[in-house]
């Protein structure tokens, strides 16, 4: 039986090696999840923020979440200047992603190729930019798949050649400190992942 990897363990000891803070283009998915993970990493890395978040539904949604990382940013207090870049919402990008995959129940094959519509822009724009390493915050959420997020991860550092930080940030109470990160700020945490669908099944859920 293969034994399950521990992406937070192959995490530290990366960090272990570093002697000077490596660029990291870190993907959000919104202001709650960033949170713990960049009080974290900003020990360790010099991180820019890359918002890319074009499931997001509807657009002014994505414009508060957008705000409330701009926020988070502000005010977090870190070790090193955060950067911040954003893409626009292209939800047409989303819809063509997922296409056949529109009734399949969250935490499945549609979410995994929204998981690599978004890692798959993070590893093209760190590779143009220059990064040392990318990731992603979308493993802090219990209800991401953290093995799948780092098998696409390593497969898109092959394809562009910019290494990929293993992660699994719910690990050692990551998700935890997310929460009380977001009560400290005052932010502003969805009921629903983001896209359309995964707010249609919350609805009917509830």
């Amino acid at each position: 039986m293969e034994q399950k990897r521990n992406f937070r363990l192959e995490q530290e000891k990366i960090i272990k090696t570093l002697e000077t803070p490596p660029a990291l283009l870190l993907h959000s998915c919104c202001a709650p999840c960033s949170s713990a993970v960049l009080e974290y990493l900003t020990e360790y890395f010099k991180i820019t923020v890359f918002y890319f978040n074009p499931n997001i539904f509807p657009e002014e949604e994505f414009m508060h979440r957008i705000s409330e990382q701009k926020r988070l940013i502000s005010e977090l207090s870190c070790k090193y200047p955060v950067g911040f870049i954003e893409h626009g919402w292209q939800s047409e990008r989303f819809y063509q992603a997922v296409k056949g995959l529109e009734n399949i129940r969250e935490g499945g094959e549609r979410c995994f190729a929204c998981y690599r519509l978004r890692l798959e822009e993070t590893a093209k724009l760190a590779a143009e930019l220059k990064f040392d390493y990318f990731t992603t915050t979308l493993s802090v959420s219990p209800y991401k798949n953290a093995a799948k997020l780092n098998e696409i991860g390593e497969e898109l550092s092959s394809k562009y050649g910019v290494k990929h930080l293993p992660s699994d940030f719910k690990k050692k109470d990551g998700y935890k400190r997310s929460i009380e990160l977001s009560a400290k700020y005052g932010l502003y945490r969805q009921n629903y992942c983001g896209c359309i669908f995964s707010q249609k099944e919350r609805s009917e859920n509830f």
